[in-house]
């Protein structure tokens, strides 16, 4: 069965660029990203990786980790990771597994036959500090990740586990958030003192709890 949100997401013990990795022991307690690419030295593929080690000081400012993988060894992935450098402009900064034997990928579901019954397709897993399934995306081969779109859910998944509210379409961080419907009218007042305005009674917008001092954080059991 696919792994869903929720879910706990496997370890494993896998050879990578780093080294021999425990995935839960190597996560801690931080966010992680975990992806795969179907193959070395492949177009797509080279620009993503450059791009995602492009975007670590954002994943640092959030405590988040990113990691690959694809089914070559670690000395091809070495060797990619020059024309990644070549090529995009950053060096190689996170882990990539050396999955041959396609044990992760199968615990992951990263192998789908009717599109490649040999490599992974271009699956994503955003994994909390619980080591929970946050969120998963499968992109076919041809078409490459939109990693800024992947952090900007991560930044939703990180506000919406401290105050009691969702990200509308297409939110971005500071702009105004939904306070969920489970919240009384008189207990939003004490957790939102920016005050909201109501679109519909299930509808209420409220600024973005984090972007003023005045923000009273309450989660969302209290």
């Amino acid at each position: 069965m696919a792994l869903q949100l929720g879910d706990l997401a496997p370890d494993f013990t896998a050879l990578s660029t780093a080294g021999e990795i425990s995935f839960h022991q190597w996560a801690g307690n931080n966010w992680v990203i975990l992806f795969s690419h179907p193959q070395d030295f492949t177009p797509v593929c080279t620009t993503e990786l450059g791009y995602v080690a492009r975007l670590k000081p954002e994943f640092d400012k959030r405590g988040v980790k990113a990691i690959g993988l694809s089914v070559d060894a670690v000395d091809s992935h070495r060797k990619w990771a020059d024309d990644i450098r070549e090529t995009q402009g950053y060096e190689l900064n996170f882990p990539l597994i050396a999955d041959s034997d396609r044990k992760v990928a199968g615990l992951y579901g990263m192998i789908h036959p009717q599109h490649d019954e040999l490599h992974t397709v271009r699956t994503v897993f955003v994994i909390d500090p619980r080591k929970k399934v946050r969120l998963t995306i499968t992109y076919p081969q041809t078409a490459g990740r939109n990693f800024d779109e992947i952090l900007r859910v991560i930044d939703s998944l990180q506000l919406t586990d401290s105050y009691s509210v969702s990200t509308p379409v297409n939110w971005e961080v500071g702009q105004d958030v939904i306070i969920v419907p489970s919240v009384s009218d008189s207990d939003a007042e004490r957790r939102f003192p920016l005050g909201w305005r109501a679109a519909k009674s299930y509808l209420r917008l409220t600024p973005d709890p984090r972007s003023s001092p005045r923000e009273i954080n309450i989660d969302a059991t209290g």
